[in-house]
């Protein structure tokens, strides 16, 4: 199994997540997609099929964790993998009962309502992959609190890991997915220094803020978390500026979705880059934020196009045709065509 090419998809909580971190122990070639339940699955599954024809291998694994499908999207899978006409073999570990009529029909659909998909996933390649064994007690803690075993002796600790996984926000795994599983993996693995100190919830709980600090401050000097995430970020978007960009009326603006601070992350970005005359924010609530510098009034922009206003180098408003998704090329794809029109408009 080890020659193969793994696309891992898995809910985005401490279950969720835990079930990837145990695969990332066993193959080598695995590439990471989570989600949440109904229509952000099925979108997610469309992406993760692209991205077989892009990086997929002789052979292949979809491996589905902490997520119970539907029938209309088990066969939506089925019916695109007889399409791509490769070596593609599926695995799902699931525990919600909501998919027994998908687990009565699929022989590769794998249910057990009496253990955290975590649980369900080590002790499914426990035998053929032994040295996973290292993670019994991490497994034990997550299985506690996932199934809320309230009498287990992890029950408190899995608590804790709960909202350190809940609280990890920073990294928008929409805009950068590889980063953000990277992020909640070192905060996972992090937080096992404390498993065996006295009372470890309370210790673990006392040290949150310290682990991500780490995180984002690296082998650099140390700063406050806001401007150690902020320069993150920034990075991030340096690194990906010229497929994030969009235009309006010969403006260069950089568009984002739910980045989160904003004002803090806008600035900055534009700052390190003066090529860019606004940066603009949309979430999944509609809400559009504009920040500029001195280049273009993002409230015009604002007043414009959605409906809003502010000052001249921070704006805001709301797109109320804006479809939601999670693919950022079909967030961006809402967001330059209402650009292009409002330019011949105007």
């Amino acid at each position: 199994m080890h020659s193969q090419t793994v696309f891992h998809l898995s809910h985005t909580d401490l279950d969720g997540y835990s079930c990837q971190l145990i695969s990332s122990e066993i193959f080598k070639n695995v590439r990471f997609y989570n989600a949440n339940y109904g229509k952000e699955i099925s979108d997610t599954l469309k992406i993760l099929l692209s991205d077989i024809w892009l990086y997929g291998s002789k052979k292949n694994l979809i491996l589905i964790t902490d997520l119970n499908l539907s029938i209309e999207q088990c066969e939506f899978l089925l019916k695109e993998i007889e399409k791509a006409q490769r070596d593609i073999e599926i695995l799902l570990l699931d525990h919600h009962k909501t998919g027994q009529d998908c687990a009565n029909k699929y022989n590769w659909y794998h249910l057990d309502s009496n253990r955290s998909a975590t649980k369900i996933t080590y002790d499914y390649f426990l035998d053929k992959y032994p040295k996973i064994g290292y993670l019994e007690k991490f497994v034990n803690v997550v299985n506690a609190i996932d199934i809320w075993i309230s009498d287990s002796e992890y029950f408190e600790l899995g608590k804790v890991c709960m909202k350190l996984v809940a609280d990890s926000k920073e990294i928008n795994r929409v805009l950068f997915a590889k980063e953000n599983s990277e992020y909640i993996f070192y905060l996972i693995k992090n937080s096992w220094k404390y498993f065996d100190k006295e009372h470890p919830q309370i210790a673990l709980d006392d040290n949150i803020h310290f682990i991500k600090k780490s995180f984002f401050r690296g082998d650099g000097k140390d700063d406050t978390i806001e401007n150690l995430i902020a320069n993150f970020v920034v990075k991030l978007l340096n690194d990906k500026k010229e497929q994030m960009s969009v235009t309006y009326k010969g403006y260069k603006g950089l568009l984002t979705y739910s980045i989160g601070n904003t004002t803090i992350v806008g600035n900055a970005f534009l700052l390190q880059n003066p090529d860019y005359d606004f940066f603009i924010d949309i979430n999944s609530r509609k809400n559009v934020s504009l920040r500029g510098n001195n280049k273009v009034d993002v409230s015009l922009i604002a007043k414009e196009l959605f409906a809003g206003g502010g000052h001249a180098n921070a704006s805001g408003g709301r797109y109320e045709a804006f479809v939601n998704s999670y693919s950022y090329d079909n967030i961006k794809t809402q967001i330059q065509n209402l650009m292009n029109q409002g330019s011949k408009d105007g």
